[in-house]
């Protein structure tokens, strides 16, 4: 389209998020890869207010049907999308003055054939300004944009004050979390390579391969991400070798891998071992396979296996078992925001129940005296500690060694691990 700028192509991209169900994180990337000659500044304009637009969205509707007399559900997809980026601009971004920012969602309106429609957006969102902070919003899954049925949960197995940390810790700004790949570089002389190009670091004092980067341009702008010397990988699923204590001669099975972090960390360390990364489709494993190549991680293998049915060759033959399963991601809803409003409680029963048939295989493939570490990118306890509960019951050769249970905050993503010896 001839002439689109920046707010306009956030609101192509919330349409297909918010109306069209796309993955935030996948279909964002998509759109910045499109119109990567943008500037950083324009880029990560879009990418604010793309992300802040569906993380605050319950918040945002609330703000919207308290000054409109049409509600948000009434609005048209693409009227309904304008004022909810207009009002996030307005309470969460100072780019420009507000008077400024209701002039241009008027002007993308009247552009994309709602000139009717003009003078009721101007009037909303000019009153949206005027009254800005003074609505009391007491109620958690308003304040926070968090659907009622997962703040019942959360207080229900946490308590109402730790929840609200949780939900805080959600909307809290983060940095991106690398995992240095010391098979090729030490942490030094990465930090080193990178503050050469004016990136900002933070080293990681509790893991020595984790450091945090910002003001950056894209991944793919940076030698050295090309070149393997360092992957994407949160603090709390770096720990996950740590915590599985790995050692450098163990065979090691990952079986639901992809795209690989885990396992290429795990082959790191355990460079006289092997490692085999397991998931489901081709797909996946190409994923996997591709971060082999660029890491240049040769003694992990990539294979395709359902984890749901067993292997026979594989019984009581690891030394480590690694199983990040799938599950509701409620963990990461930072990294993907449109997480809470596509999950539902229906579903969380059915990820309970493929993770309980996975366990039941893999507890299988670890050797006497072997480690099973179970993790979850979530904070369910149906998925972390009643799992591990149900688990025992059904093996009990195996013992607990340690359990953690991560909540978010400005370090990390909410994430459990449970290790696991068999005895």
């Amino acid at each position: 389209m001839a002439g689109i700028n920046n707010r306009e192509i956030a609101m192509e991209t919330l349409i297909e998020i918010l109306e069209n169900k796309q993955f935030s994180h996948i279909y964002l990337k998509a759109v910045l890869d499109k119109y990567s000659y943008l500037e950083k500044n324009e880029r990560a304009f879009i990418t604010r207010l793309v992300n802040g637009t569906v993380e605050r969205m319950l918040q945002l509707d609330f703000i919207i049907n308290s000054y409109s007399k049409t509600k948000v559900k009434k609005m048209k997809p693409l009227i309904r999308t304008i004022m909810r980026m207009a009002a996030f601009e307005i309470y969460y971004m100072d780019s420009v003055p507000d008077s400024a920012t209701c002039n241009e969602y008027v002007k993308l309106a009247k552009k994309r054939g709602f000139a009717g429609l003009s003078g009721f957006v101007n009037g909303v969102l000019r009153t949206i300004s005027r009254e800005k902070g003074k609505l009391e919003i007491k109620d958690l899954s308003v304040k926070y944009s968090m659907p009622q049925w997962i703040v019942d949960k959360w207080t229900s197995d946490y308590g109402k004050d730790k929840t609200e940390a949780i939900l805080s810790g959600f909307l809290m700004p983060e940095e991106l979390c690398i995992r240095v790949n010391l098979a090729k570089i030490s942490r030094e002389d990465l930090v080193h390579k990178l503050e050469g190009q004016g990136i900002s670091i933070r080293i990681c004092d509790t893991l020595p391969s984790a450091c945090y980067i910002s003001n950056y341009d894209s991944l793919n702008s940076i030698p050295e991400f090309n070149q393997g010397l360092f992957y994407v990988q949160d603090y709390s699923s770096q720990m996950v070798p740590y915590k599985a204590d790995v050692k450098a001669t163990d065979l090691v099975i990952d079986v639901c891998a992809a795209p690989g972090g885990k396992a290429l960390h795990v082959g790191e360390i355990a460079n006289d071992g092997q490692v085999i990364a397991r998931d489901l489709t081709d797909a996946k494993v190409a994923i996997i396979q591709e971060n082999i190549q660029r890491t240049g991680a040769d003694n992990v293998t990539a294979q395709r296996w359902d984890a749901t049915e067993f292997d026979p060759d594989s019984e009581n033959k690891f030394d480590v078992v690694i199983a990040d399963l799938p599950c509701s991601g409620l963990g990461i809803i930072r990294k993907k925001p449109d997480i809470k409003y596509n999950q539902t409680e229906e579903a969380l029963q059915e990820l309970v129940k493929l993770q309980s048939d996975i366990l039941d295989n893999v507890c299988k493939y670890v050797k006497a005296g072997g480690t099973l570490c179970y993790s979850t990118c979530t904070i369910n306890k149906d998925e972390n500690e009643n799992q591990v509960e149900n688990i025992l019951g059904s093996h009990s050769q195996f013992s607990v060694v340690e359990q953690v249970q991560l909540l978010p905050d400005e370090n990390h993503d909410g994430f459990y691990i449970c290790v696991m010896k068999k005895n």
